[in-house]
């Protein structure tokens, strides 16, 4: 570890530590918009991760030209294993990452910064826009998540205990932490393992005396086209044991935690939340993964059935019938929906107990009512 800078409360050291792994083609873009930043007192720790392209090349020349750039090279070991390295060498008061193909708006660092110095938030969260560059429409190629506009709709503290559903927010890279925070709360990125953020940032939330919400865009997260990205991935069995541990850790940090009311809406809203990202896989799934599916949703939902999700209704009534074992039903919801028109609902129909999705060639007679049923907003 490098000799602790001294810096002022008015103006902090902030470092951003910035995992590497072949993205020669991404990288200088996210370079170049850290150290754009408006808050310009940082140290930008670059993890070469064992790159087999010029990745680790052009890093060193960042450090050659600006010397808040510091590159560390190892082997390949990893995201979670590269983000704890750049943590040991990490000097400042206070911690950001990035991802090394997505791109930090220029206010960024300062908008997160103004909660700490403000109120003393050991956390400050803001909201992200999906970055489509290769999109042909300008106004399409930066799109703010919905539910992330919703999450992040207010700016307020709190503790997670007041508003529970900002645990559906697991991005690592849209946040800043206090250091001594960080410590204290005995946090670190698992190893070897995917979707490394989620169980990471509940034990985060959990532990924060106090966290920010900003409504401010401040993350740029590149969507790619190529497959490489892990969250193109999902079709693997890989994938979804992972998928299914991070919910485990997380499961349990919030069940450790005690409260009756954060454990609720992190069932129902949080770990079911990506859920319809492998649904939408099962039509084309192979009988081992749908078998892995199918019992981690049994695990996770056998008792408080999805039906009680934050799901749309088309994913809550797959949940279902993956639960009752109902595997050709549930793949036959998801190619009916992959069917229908860009935007187009589920046909809607009225019976005595009120309003329903109806998917021709199901029997409604065969269907729990609660898997079917819509809510007042979705009529």
């Amino acid at each position: 570890m490098r000799w602790r800078r001294r810096t002022s409360t008015a103006d902090p050291l902030i470092s951003v530590v910035i995992p590497v792994f072949d993205v020669e083609d991404y990288l200088p873009a996210c370079l170049d918009s850290v150290l754009a930043q408006t808050h310009a007192t940082l140290e930008v720790i670059v993890v070469d991760d064992g790159s087999t392209d010029s990745s680790g090349a052009i890093a060193d020349a960042y450090a050659v030209r600006d010397e808040r750039v510091h590159v560390v090279h190892t082997v390949n070991r990893g995201l979670g294993a590269a983000r704890n390295e750049g943590l040991r060498h990490a000097t400042g008061d206070l911690l950001a990452f990035a991802d090394s193909d997505d791109v930090v708006p220029p206010e960024a660092y300062a908008t997160l910064l103004r909660p700490v110095q403000r109120v003393g938030a050991d956390l400050v969260t803001g909201s992200i826009a999906r970055w489509h560059p290769e999109a042909p429409d300008e106004t399409a190629r930066l799109a703010q998540p919905p539910w992330m506009r919703r999450l992040h709709a207010t700016r307020r503290s709190a503790v997670i205990d007041q508003m529970p559903e900002l645990l559906g927010d697991v991005f690592a890279w849209n946040k800043l932490y206090r250091r001594e925070f960080w410590d204290r709360a005995g946090l670190s990125w698992p190893e070897g393992t995917r979707y490394e953020d989620q169980p990471t940032l509940t034990h985060a939330y959990l532990q924060a005396r106090l966290v920010a919400v900003v409504p401010e865009i401040v993350y740029h997260w590149r969507i790619r086209t190529d497959g490489t990205s892990i969250t193109q991935q999902r079709a693997s069995l890989t994938d979804l044991r992972d998928r299914w541990a991070t919910k485990r850790t997380s499961q349990q940090s919030v069940s450790d935690y005690g409260s009756p009311k954060v454990s609720k809406i992190f069932h129902d809203r949080v770990l079911a939340g990506d859920l319809h990202q492998y649904f939408v896989l099962i039509p084309d799934a192979d009988d081992e993964w749908y078998d892995l599916l199918e019992a981690g949703v049994r695990e996770f939902f056998g008792e408080r059935s999805l039906v009680h999700s934050g799901l749309p209704p088309m994913h809550r009534l797959t949940g279902w019938l993956v639960e009752q074992g109902r595997r050709e039903d549930a793949a036959h919801v998801m190619r009916f929906l992959h069917d229908l028109p860009k935007g187009a609902w589920a046909p809607r129909v009225e019976d005595g107990q009120g309003r329903r999705i109806d998917v021709p060639g199901l029997d409604p007679s065969t269907l729990d009512r609660a898997a079917v049923a819509l809510r007042d907003h979705e009529r």
